[in-house]
């Protein structure tokens, strides 16, 4: 009887899922495998808040599963080593996975071809399953991608998503042992409002997303205390849910908010095809400026703690730590005023986030931080986002500021996005801090001590 090794890795899911679909159509019988892989923990990417949402993820796979006659198979270890192992146990001939962008994927990937051939066996690599367009799909002539994302994103339109796969309806999986769940209610450390994981969730939130909130999307996406974008991040990270199968869901809609929503998918596909022609691109700035980055920890530290007396970064900084999760306009608020207000290497930031954020993804965050510290693909590298008039303009009557900074809960009017404006005793009676840098010139600073473009 013909076996298939199907190697889970980010693509959590059974609805739209190419590479489980492949192993069924080539073979009688299936080994759905998840490896809990400590090089991820070595590495420090092995966050208690993703561990968690993780948890979740592979419990709702292993019941999708279940109820089409199959399972999830647990192992722990080296990748490699444990493909190689169930291919011996099961007899296996065809091993398929995902194909992935980072330095680390792809080495997995080589090594995976290498010792597969050794063992008999064939190695199935699957394009445009954790994004909605392979990442080498997509190339202006004579390069390997495109580093503007507007003429990427008319190339993406032309192209469109690959077709939809239904899923199984059922999965034949051979005997063969495996390890208990993971349990989200083992993991230390987790924020507390963290989201709950896994397919079943993630597809409840999509139908409630467009059959409501979507319509609204392009004008209400940046409004912070609105909390009106999808929330969908953490579970495209995982691959409960399929890049593609949004992409032709929300075209469905015909309308602005859908539009809106499209290209933000765009975005994540664009800066995943960056990433898969610059690897290095995750620690290294894809376009030097020639910064002198300032290192002062006690700034640093103001700013992880939501402590910098700037109320709409404090309170985008506690959300963070509260959910493990926060709003996007608040990303790019708090990592241009890390990176050109304080001017903080955008590593520091990068890092923070990938310690605390459910979505934590290489390509999406590294990208994304590099494009506010202007080191990017921003065609516009020494802009300068000041909070206050971000405030002003996303947080206007300032709740989004009192949900999360409750020490200026009280304060009434604009003043809540600067407390350092109300009288004496009113200002002493707050726990709150001054703000540590002044605005002007923190900018001046930065636009002096970086080199001319």
């Amino acid at each position: 009887m013909s076996v298939a090794v199907v190697l889970f890795t980010s693509d959590l899911r059974v609805h739209d899922q190419p590479v489980l679909r492949a192993a069924l159509d080539g073979a009688e019988q299936v080994v759905p495998l998840f490896v809990r892989d400590p090089g991820i923990a070595a590495a420090g990417f092995d966050a208690p808040n993703r561990r968690a949402f993780l948890a979740d993820c592979l419990a709702s796979l292993d019941t999708a599963l279940r109820e089409r006659g199959g399972r999830l198979v647990i192992r722990s270890g080296d990748p490699v080593e444990q493909v190689c192992r169930v291919v011996r146990e099961s007899g296996a001939e065809q091993v398929h996975v995902a194909g992935g962008v980072s330095r680390y994927a792809g080495r997995r990937e080589e090594r995976l071809r290498t010792e597969l051939t050794a063992a008999g066996a064939a190695l199935t690599v699957h394009d445009a399953v954790i994004t909605a367009a392979a990442p080498g799909q997509i190339a202006p002539a004579g390069k390997d991608h495109f580093a503007v994302f507007t003429p990427y994103f008319r190339r993406w339109e032309e192209t469109g998503p690959r077709a939809v796969t239904a899923a199984p309806r059922s999965v034949r999986v051979p005997r063969i042992g495996g390890e208990p769940l993971p349990a989200r209610d083992a993991v230390e450390g987790v924020s507390p409002g963290l989201a709950e994981g896994g397919e079943e969730v993630a597809r409840k939130r999509l139908a409630a997303w467009l059959a409501g909130g979507i319509e609204s999307y392009e004008d209400r996406h940046d409004d912070l205390a609105g909390d009106a974008t999808s929330r969908l991040s953490p579970y495209l990270h995982f691959g409960c849910l399929s890049p593609a199968e949004l992409v032709h869901r929300a075209r469905r809609r015909r309308d602005a908010g859908a539009a809106a929503f499209v290209r933000q998918l765009a975005w994540r596909d664009f800066h995943h095809q960056v990433l898969a022609a610059r690897p290095a691109s995750a620690w290294s700035d894809y376009r030097s400026r020639g910064d002198h980055w300032r290192t002062d920890e006690k700034e640093i530290s103001a700013w992880r703690e939501g402590r910098t007396g700037f109320p709409v970064v404090d309170a985008a900084m506690r959300q963070l730590s509260y959910e493990g999760w926060m709003h996007n306009r608040g990303r790019l608020l708090v990592a241009s005023f890390l990176t050109k207000t304080l001017y903080a290497d955008w590593r520091v930031g990068a890092r923070h986030f990938l310690d605390l954020l459910v979505d934590g993804d290489l390509a999406n965050n590294q990208l994304n931080w590099q494009w506010s510290a202007g080191t990017g693909t921003d065609t516009r590298p020494n802009r300068v986002l000041n909070p206050l008039t971000q405030a002003r303009r996303f947080d206007p009557r300032g709740d989004y500021v009192r949900l999360w900074v409750p020490e200026l809960a009280g304060v009434a009017g604009a003043a809540v996005h600067q407390p350092w404006l109300l009288d004496g005793r009113e200002r002493a009676r707050l726990d709150y801090p001054d703000p540590i840098v002044d605005l002007a010139e923190g900018r001046d600073r930065f636009l002096r001590a970086r080199d001319p473009d």
